[in-house]
């Protein structure tokens, strides 16, 4: 019997010919990464088990990006947390505002990470790098502060579900939309600690910043990771950035699946999540007339420059509507500059927009946008529980960056299309 590609990464890093769903095993890290929510909760458990110094400074990665630039007192210590142990350690990369971003966008660009590696982070959207074929996970601190010390993490070999797409997708419809239509399929728990493997025609013609969005989101199925196989595109991508020390993986033809679910894109419009759950999810027309407060564009989920670049196409010689919030988070310093140099922020500050350095800040509720009672939110980030964005009588609607530009200029959530090369 075959393997998927899941398996063999997890195979080839325990040490084994071969591995099998439910099987526990020990396997060597090659990412071990951290933010200032997370690693300050992992470097006490590490000095707590007696550890002195990390198994591989190269590997072991922080990057503060949730709450900075520090919005108080006690996120600012959380930091200096980090940075006193960085340097301590010595570790090779450590992101400091001003040179970082939000983790998930930044390591793939700096070509931290790559086709074949086995990445664990704690942060549940550590997943987005199965984007490049690699197994992404997100653990707790505590695993966090032991893979730091050794190396190493156990892990029980997961199921695996194979998504596939097939047909031409609709205009303005891309990943963030499939890997939502697929969340309300399915569900919230649809992918219960399974490997969530996107394939088919569709994936294959699918951008990089595409199947990171769908990656990204495979944590809001209960996936324990999400992967697409790597290819030509994402080999096009990692030029420049990563030339080599990687591995490209591919599932068997004989592979086993738990299961196997298709769809046809050609059938699918421009999504959005409902509150208050990722998996209440409807079709953009259906939603005609709510009325919002604030949108937000950014994100580990769609910050990236092509999201940006969609959003600017929307919004250009546009105003936002009043009354209503635009905030625009660009998810790396990188990008941020290329989007100056393109003219997509002065296109987003015209329309009366706010344009802030990257952070995951409203996300998670955290600062640059938090919500008061009562509030409507669009946004193209990964989550809209209760409270999730602010006050608990806050509603967030998740979406794409089109929905999410369009809607802005509207003053309601509308199909881009209202919106898009109108005066």
């Amino acid at each position: 019997m075959g393997m998927t590609i899941t398996e063999k990464i997890l195979a080839a890093h325990a040490g084994l010919e071969a591995v099998a769903p439910g099987q526990i095993i020990n396997a060597r890290l090659d990412v071990a990464l951290g933010n200032d929510i997370t690693a300050p909760l992992a470097i006490k458990a590490f000095r707590e088990i007696g550890a002195t110094k990390v198994f591989d400074r190269n590997k072991v990665i922080l990057v503060p990006d949730h709450f900075t630039p520090n919005k108080d007192i006690q996120s600012a210590e959380q930091c200096r947390l980090m940075r006193e142990f960085a340097q301590e350690q010595g570790l090779t990369h450590y992101l400091e505002v001003g040179r970082m971003g939000i983790e998930h966008a930044l390591l793939p660009e700096m070509g931290l990470v790559g086709p074949g590696y086995l990445v664990i982070g704690a942060d549940s959207h550590t997943c987005t790098y199965g984007a490049l074929g690699a197994f992404a996970t997100g653990v707790g601190s505590t695993d966090l502060a032991a893979a730091m010390a050794i190396g190493e993490i156990w892990l029980r070999v997961p199921e695996t579900i194979k998504f596939v797409y097939t047909g031409h997708r609709q205009p303005w419809v891309g990943g963030k939309d499939l890997i939502l239509y697929t969340i309300g399929a399915i569900g919230v728990d649809g992918a219960l600690y399974k490997a969530m493997e996107f394939t088919g025609e569709t994936i294959r013609n699918l951008d990089m910043a595409g199947r990171f969005t769908m990656a990204n989101m495979a944590i809001e199925a209960g996936g324990k990771n999400g992967i697409i196989h790597p290819d030509e595109i994402t080999l096009e991508y990692l030029r420049g950035r990563m030339e080599k020390g990687y591995t490209l993986y591919h599932s068997d033809e004989d592979a086993l699946y738990a299961e196997i679910r298709e769809y046809d894109c050609s059938q699918i419009e421009p999504q959005v999540a409902c509150p208050s759950s990722p998996a209440n999810v409807k079709g953009v027309r259906g939603l005609a007339g709510i009325t919002i407060d604030q949108a937000i564009i950014g994100s580990c989920t769609n910050g990236r420059l092509e999201d940006l670049r969609i959003a600017a196409h929307i919004i250009q010689g546009k105003k936002v509507a009043p009354y209503v919030r635009l905030i625009v988070i660009p998810a790396t310093q990188e990008i941020y500059l290329q989007a100056l140099r393109e003219g997509l922020l002065e296109a987003f500050v015209e329309a009366g927009g706010a344009v802030s350095t990257p952070t995951c800040g409203p996300c998670l509720g955290g600062h640059m946008g938090v919500l008061g009672a009562g509030e409507v939110a669009i946004a193209t980030t990964n989550r809209n529980f209760v409270g999730r964005m602010g006050h608990p009588t806050s509603q967030v609607y998740l979406s794409n960056p089109a929905v999410a530009a369009a809607s802005a200029i509207k003053g309601e959530i509308v199909h881009p299309e209202e919106v898009a090369n109108k005066e």
